[in-house]
């Protein structure tokens, strides 16, 4: 094609399809000119400050643009989450049924700090869901008083919860905002059978459920401040409380999720050992012996493994302790490898028979008798039911100069499916 064709094919002179190629390039305004036929050009300024002066003008244009943009949408959002918890529909990590209230965050913010405006919390404690809240927290135990705490202060306790906890990374979460957890309990029984296009459909057996209750109990710690740093401006109060009490919640939750009794805490999973149907109207979980005196073998956590049903042996985890691990991580196979493999990926876990460890402190030692190390599809073996709601007491009385916050959560656990873990203990 020559050129003159060209130029009748387009409908316009190459000369002007320049401009609007040079005006969408990203050229400074300052270097930037318009020649006398129109196009524009690239200017051969010989000021240099002046240069300067128009690329910083330019640029703080673009930065004004850029905020207004950016707090556009991020109102957008804020309002989006607002309406989803407004209708009772969590964002995700969510862990509250309340919606986000900024008016109720700075009243709490400053009865922390100073000890202002008691009658406004009391007043927005005593209707909605708050009072619900507080009177199933309050539920069996004494009236403790305290004022439960914003959503957002809430929520980044549960955070800093799940960093510090094993059991919270591996077991199923729910959040209630009252009343305990239960779920139903499947014994059997639900006929099927085979029939023709035009055969009969004969009545099939009904199945026989059973309920289960998660045992909850009360959760508190005590963290304490001085009056001095508690009214500094810098102190970020939300991010202390989490700080503060989450190390100490993580501690008790995770004795008990392993080991509580049931009795004002939760049900540990290795309290179920032993008490056939009494507890679990689905029996208790399995036990595998090492076949060694107050020793683990390898020969042992192999039938471990396949000691649990192929359709949660897929997703299968081992949980012990460090002492636990240590010993585990010498024994060999026949051919003298280790049978436990070291993670080379940051974040993720080793590795025993191919399946991966996580470690728990609560766990016991290696003994005869003991239940030291667990496998089992723990999303589906255990489950833990956060109660919404933390409440806080300040008391600056007790221990002068310090502030004391007494707070306190209520949280329960049990097993819901026992073809999860299964125990390995020496013999």
């Amino acid at each position: 094609m020559n050129r003159a064709s060209f130029n009748e094919a387009a409908g316009q002179h190459p000369k002007a399809m320049l401009g609007p190629v040079m005006a969408s390039a990203a050229f400074p305004r300052a270097l930037l000119n318009t020649r006398p036929d129109g196009l524009p050009g690239l200017r051969a300024e010989t000021d240099p400050k002046k240069i300067l002066s128009q690329i910083a003008a330019d640029f703080d244009e673009f930065k004004t643009r850029h905020r207004g943009e950016m707090s556009g949408i991020q109102s957008a959002y804020d309002d989006m989450q607002k309406r989803l918890a407004a209708m009772g529909l969590a964002p995700s990590g969510d862990t509250s049924a309340l919606p986000v209230d900024p008016e109720y965050t700075r009243t709490f913010a400053n009865w922390m700090r100073r000890d202002d405006g008691e009658q406004d919390l009391k007043r927005a404690n005593a209707s909605g869901e708050r009072a619900i809240i507080r009177a199933a927290m309050n539920s069996g135990s004494n009236q403790d008083g305290g004022y439960i705490a914003p959503v957002e202060w809430d929520r980044q306790i549960h955070k800093a919860l799940r960093v510090e906890s094993t059991l919270r990374n591996l077991c199923t979460v729910v959040s209630t905002a009252s009343g305990g957890y239960s779920t139903l309990w499947n014994l059997g029984g639900w006929g099927s059978g085979w029939v023709g296009e035009t055969a009969n459909r004969p009545t099939t057996t009904t199945a026989t459920l059973a309920p289960i209750t998660f045992k909850a109990g009360e959760l508190y710690a005590q963290p304490a401040i001085t009056q001095n740093l508690l009214e500094d401006a810098g102190l970020n109060l939300e991010d202390w409380l989490a700080a503060e009490v989450a190390d100490e919640f993580n501690k008790q939750e995770g004795i008990a999720f392993v080991g509580g009794d049931g009795v004002n805490k939760p049900q540990g999973f290795l309290s179920y050992i032993g008490t056939g149907t009494s507890i679990h109207p689905g029996g208790e979980p399995g036990v595998t012996n090492t076949g060694a005196a107050a020793a683990i073998t390898g020969d042992g956590l192999i039938s471990l493994v396949y000691a649990l049903g192929a359709r949660y042996r897929a997703n299968g985890s081992w949980l012990m302790n460090s002492a636990t691990m240590g010993s585990v991580s010498k024994l060999k196979d026949g051919q003298g490898n280790y049978l436990w493999q070291p993670s080379l990926i940051l974040g993720q876990p080793p590795t025993l028979v191919g399946k991966p460890v996580y470690f728990d402190e609560a766990m016991p030692n290696v003994a005869a008798g003991s239940l030291p190390v667990a496998f089992g599809d723990w999303s589906r073996f255990y489950v833990i039911n956060d109660r919404v709601g933390t409440s806080l007491l300040r008391d600056p009385y007790t221990a002068k100069p310090f502030v004391l916050f007494y707070t306190r959560k209520r949280v329960g656990g049990g097993s819901d499916i026992h073809a999860g873990p299964s125990e390995n203990h020496g013999q």
